[in-house]
């Protein structure tokens, strides 16, 4: 998990996401470097626009209907459409790709 705080702090300070630039934070932060891992990462970010996908995750999030008021106490939940089915499943694949 630190190496994917990593690259969110090296893409906040508009700094390249690398492996020394990975293990550099990591180190920084008092741990030990694994070269593997930041390796990993480095791979499954490439053509990633982090920046992007935490819009498109923030976007998700203030999209999701709120319950109706009467509805907690009824006990009924109501099932989610399939277009918003769908697009939360498109952002979560997005975000998936920031684990690898």
């Amino acid at each position: 998990m630190e190496y994917i705080y990593a690259a969110l702090l090296l893409d906040a300070a508009g700094k390249e996401i690398s492996e020394d630039n990975l293990k550099s934070v990591v180190k920084a932060a008092g741990m030990s470097p694994d070269e593997a891992r930041a390796k990993a990462i480095v791979e499954s970010l490439k053509g990633v626009n982090i920046k992007d996908i935490i819009k498109n995750a923030q976007n998700v999030q203030a999209a999701a209907p709120a319950p109706a008021a009467g509805a907690a106490h009824e006990g009924k939940k109501e099932k989610p459409k399939e277009e918003e089915k769908k697009s939360e499943e498109e952002a979560a694949s997005g975000l998936a790709s920031l684990f690898g």
